[in-house]
């Protein structure tokens, strides 16, 4: 039964997409030992200008693409395994693909295409009981996900 907010928004059960909805694959397998993901695209947009002040229009050029991974040291390292020298940025590029699986049960899935990792970094310190490691990638464009 859809119940009301104060907004005016029916929803599901009343709930909301939280972490624990979400579910992240790098090359096709899940990933769980992950804290964080972000990704997203800007595109350049553009007044053009003619006769008089104001613009006459407008024109979009290249969209640039981003994205990091948060993920325990343990799972950068199963990650590094699979590289030839090690390094995360001799990987071949991989698709990350991040699923919204909320109890109401529409089904939305993010693709983020072609990632080449920029960085391989870690940072320790005194009293530390774990390694969450930042992960920059480089991808080619994001295939913004549809309600299934």
């Amino acid at each position: 039964m859809a119940s009301v907010i104060n907004n005016g928004i029916p929803l599901v059960n009343g709930m909301l997409v939280s972490w624990a909805d979400i579910v992240v694959l790098i090359g096709g397998v899940p990933v769980t030992g992950i804290t964080g993901v972000e990704y997203g695209d800007s595109q350049e947009v553009v007044n053009k200008y003619g006769a008089g002040r104001y613009p006459v229009g407008r024109a979009k050029g290249r969209i640039t693409p981003s994205c990091k991974l948060i993920l325990y040291q343990e799972e950068v390292q199963a990650l590094a395994a699979q590289s030839p020298t090690g390094r995360l940025q001799d990987l071949p590029p991989v698709d990350i693909i991040v699923q919204y699986i909320p109890d109401s049960g529409q089904l939305v899935t993010d693709k983020i295409r072609n990632i080449h990792f920029s960085e391989n970094a870690r940072k320790w310190k005194e009293g530390d009981t774990g390694q969450e490691v930042e992960l920059p990638g480089v991808p080619s464009h994001i295939e913004w996900g549809k309600a299934a």
